[in-house]
């Protein structure tokens, strides 16, 4: 693929708004989660929750559109100079040459939650509107319409993988002509839907996640939202880069991982093929390291069968929990940061590493020599996708 250069980025967790709060808490191993507090769950898990999300204003033009996921978006948005870094790009582009493809897996759901508690005579409120909180396209409605955007629009939701997905279809339309850059992302926020969902499957642990862990037992569900500007590599654009993108389905199962790993192994084989370039290459590794027995499991196995024992990898659950369609951007972020501060993140929470499992995993940061990063988001049900980003100068 035709590398993507980054202008802008930013991403807003429970670890606070915007990549300098991101960079701070990996930097201090300070985790943002904490016992589950939302709404009225009564679960003995821990979340990643964003500070102040449901004290967010919208815009009054955009008031319709009120909803936790929305805000999300409204706070992410505000950070970082990103707004002005687009508002640049349309006066060098036109709005309708500026694409947006955004993730999501639940979108405003938390509104229908909401809405089903107050339904009277069998008919829902008339506040509800399913059009500008839960429907899918309701994500990216609210910010094309924030940022004044006209040019190609879409939401992808393929559960953990949505907003990785969003950087090989922002690449895909950029190629084809479709637009001249790209807004790309993910929006995901807490709901009850969400946390009893997964805690039905036995999957959320009862205490902060342990990723790589000989006992980690199950995943810690944040929060998140985080935006990107991506155009063309080359000229005189610095910052970051995405050089490849590899996708695949593991066609296995609907909610468990290929037990050998074999579909996360090709999505980052693909990733190193479409950049060109060998497992040696790779200075770091983002692990999707949800901390579930099989998920890890597989992916280790998946890790070790192509890079061996020798490339450092670490997964970042432990700071921002799982932010599910967000996880993509969130730690596309991190990738960013760890080029940019030439600095591999630890594995937050580890205390014993399993002894079956074969990566090199990190259980303490390690500076220096930090290029190119592949960062691994693989989803439910097996839809993954492996990003390869790098330095400007590499």
């Amino acid at each position: 693929m035709r590398p993507l250069a980054i202008h802008a980025y930013t991403a807003t967790t429970a670890l606070g708004a915007g990549r300098d709060a991101l960079w701070q808490a990996l930097r201090d191993q300070r985790s943002g989660l904490s016992p589950c507090d939302f709404d009225d769950a009564e679960l003995a898990t821990w979340i990643g929750r964003v500070p102040g999300c449901e004290n967010v204003e919208l815009p009054a033009a955009l008031s319709d559109w009120h909803c936790r996921n929305n805000q999300l978006a409204e706070l992410a948005l505000q950070q970082d100079g990103f707004i002005e870094a687009v508002e640049t790009a349309k006066r060098q582009h036109s709005p309708e040459r500026i694409g947006l493809f955004l993730g999501t897996s639940t979108s405003g759901i938390g509104t229908t939650e909401r809405a089903y508690r107050d339904v009277a005579d069998a008919r829902l409120p008339s506040w509800f509107s399913f059009e500008h909180t839960h429907d899918y396209f309701a994500l990216c409605g609210y910010v094309q319409q924030r940022l004044g955007l006209s040019g190609p629009a879409l939401t992808i939701s393929t559960a953990c993988s949505s907003s990785a997905k969003v950087f090989a279809s922002a690449a895909r339309s950029i190629e084809s002509g479709f637009c001249d850059m790209a807004v790309v992302g993910g929006v995901d926020s807490l709901c009850l839907t969400t946390l009893y969902g997964f805690a039905s499957l036995q999957l959320t642990s009862p205490e902060p996640c342990r990723p790589w862990d000989a006992q980690r037992s199950g995943i810690s569900i944040g929060e998140a939202g985080g935006f990107a500007l991506v155009g063309p590599a080359g000229g005189a654009a610095g910052g970051p880069r995405v050089i490849g993108v590899g996708e695949s389905g593991d066609a296995y199962h609907m909610a468990a991982p290929e037990p050998d790993g074999r579909g996360a192994a090709l999505a980052m084989q693909r990733a190193l093929d479409s950049a060109g370039l060998a497992s040696g290459a790779v200075d770091y590794i983002n692990l999707h390291g949800t901390a579930t027995p099989a998920n890890d499991q597989a992916e280790d196995r998946a890790v070790a069968g192509l890079f061996g024992r020798s490339t450092a990898a670490s997964s970042t659950k432990g700071w921002t929990g799982h932010t599910l369609g967000a996880a993509g951007i969130v730690e596309a972020v991190i990738a960013c940061l760890a080029i940019e501060h030439d600095y591999r993140p630890a594995t937050l929470n580890t205390r014993e590493v399993d002894s079956g499992l074969g990566c090199r995993l990190l259980i303490a940061p390690e500076p220096g020599g930090v290029q190119r990063v592949l960062s691994n988001t693989f989803g439910f049900g097996g839809s993954n996708c492996s990003l390869l980003l790098a330095g400007e100068n590499i």
